[in-house]
């Protein structure tokens, strides 16, 4: 029994024992969400990203039904039919010349003793044909050409939207992230606070015992934790409510053991002052302006085509005997040129129309194009602002940390009061969350930029 104890015991540390912890550390991993794995999760899971992918999908289905118009138009038919009566009865009495129909009448008699002739012809009573139609268009007007480029402008436009979608969604998801880092962060400074509160605390509750200090002191510090606490729970719903808004922008459900990696809140380098924008030439946004006014140059085009002339050949084949009772067959080539002499003036307005569309867009293509260089030299300044402003508060936050050191080395001497002592330690919070607040928007408007300016090369 000792024997098959161990055995059991071995397979357990063996087997057992491994599974369960490779269990646990893949769960543990599952938990756990970098930026990087956000991104990446965004990319499968985003509805707007796949929707996107659909779109492109749709546009190259179009693109594939305006390419089949290079291609002949085939159309195979079939046509039976059986009556009751043949569908054309003749005779000889049918004739309404007496004369004639006495002369037949002798020319039967004569022959048909010798031939199987009938005296009376019945066509058509019952048949069966099948016929082959192919009309290959030799020129339209230029309107097959110009409709696939235009099916190509789509499937362009709509990758591009593509892109923008998937742009737009990773400077939501990385603004989402670091406002759950910064909030933890504050939580994390709120707790720090807290533990200053606890020390002052005993600093007060043992200068009370000696009669040093008034209750109101020891008050004034519980309501400054109270205030702390409640400030704690509410920066604790708020990462609640952020981490539920990331998890259903990449796609996965929220749990309460879900854990945001904290990217790390080092002081930036600051940027060269120096700054030229990348342009906008490579920009989505501005070939989309592009590919609008190409598109209107394309439809204008379309509209011409309709005025010129149009040349068709079309090819026939039948086999059948709908008419005979001997099946025959036969075909036919037919060459068609259609000539509009009609609809000038109405086609001359449609292309005024086209004109004035195609300045239209020009003109938004322009204006578009200085708005996206503003842009992104916003995205810039705002970076080299909040780069700037965060200097100024890790100074602010030195003064802050030695103001509090002060009031609290006096307060204990005697020479302040705890009012005097919150209020500096309000500050040294204030200013503590202030630069949590700057980086957030640092590290946000440093992404924008970099989003933009990859789009531009």
């Amino acid at each position: 029994m000792k024997t098959i104890g161990n055995i059991l015991f071995s397979f357990f540390c063996a087997v057992i024992i491994p599974s369960v912890l490779l269990s646990m550390s893949s769960s543990a991993q599952a938990q756990g969400l970098t930026l990087d794995s956000c991104l990446a999760l965004a990319r499968r899971n985003n509805v707007e990203i796949r929707t996107s992918q659909m779109e492109i999908e749709n546009a190259r289905e179009v693109k594939r039904q305006v390419f089949a118009k290079y291609f002949p138009q085939v159309n195979l038919s079939g046509l039976g039919y059986y009556s009751v009566n043949p569908l054309i009865h003749f005779s000889i009495e049918d004739i309404q010349s007496n004369d004639m129909r006495q002369l037949l009448m002798d020319l039967y008699e004569l022959v048909s003793t010798e031939t199987d002739i009938k005296k009376e012809l019945s066509l058509m009573k019952k048949g069966a044909s099948g016929s082959v139609l192919a009309v290959q268009p030799l020129f339209a007007g230029g309107r097959i050409v110009v409709g696939n480029k235009l099916a190509n402008l789509g499937v362009e436009a709509a990758e591009l939207q593509s892109d923008m979608k998937i742009r737009d969604v990773v400077e939501n998801i990385e603004s989402t992230y670091y406002l759950v880092a910064g909030l933890q962060q504050k939580v994390a400074t709120v707790t720090a606070a807290l533990t200053l509160i606890d020390s002052l605390d005993r600093v007060v509750q043992l200068a009370l015992g000696n009669g040093l200090v008034t209750r109101a002191d020891a008050l004034q510090l519980q309501l400054k934790r109270n205030e702390m606490l409640a400030s704690q729970q509410q920066l604790v719903s708020g990462i609640r409510l952020s981490k539920r808004l990331l998890c259903n922008q990449i796609g996965i459900d929220y749990s309460d053991t879900l854990v945001f990696m904290d990217p790390q809140f080092e002081m930036p380098s600051m940027p060269d002052f120096s700054y030229s924008p990348v342009g906008d030439t490579l920009r989505p946004e501005a070939r989309l302006l592009q590919l609008g006014v190409e598109a209107e140059q394309l439809q204008r085009r379309l509209t011409l085509g309709e005025a010129l002339p149009q040349l068709t050949l079309m090819g026939a084949a039948y086999y059948g005997n709908l008419i005979k009772t001997d099946p025959s067959a036969n075909a036919v080539a037919l060459l068609s040129l259609s000539v509009p002499l009609t609809g000038w003036l109405e086609t001359s307005h449609k292309l005024k129309q086209h004109d004035i569309r195609i300045q239209e867009a020009r003109l938004k293509q322009e204006y578009y194009s200085k708005m996206m260089s503003l842009e992104e030299e916003k995205a810039y300044s705002d970076m080299l602002d909040a780069g700037i402003l965060m200097k100024s508060d890790s100074a602010a936050l030195d003064i802050a940390q030695e103001n509090y050191r002060l009031a609290t080395l006096n307060y204990e001497a005697g020479v302040v009061t705890i009012a005097e002592v919150l209020q500096a330690h309000a500050l040294l919070l204030q200013a503590q969350n202030a630069i949590t607040d700057r980086h957030t928007t640092y590290v946000v408007a440093r992404r924008r930029l970099m989003d933009l300016q990859r789009t531009s090369k």
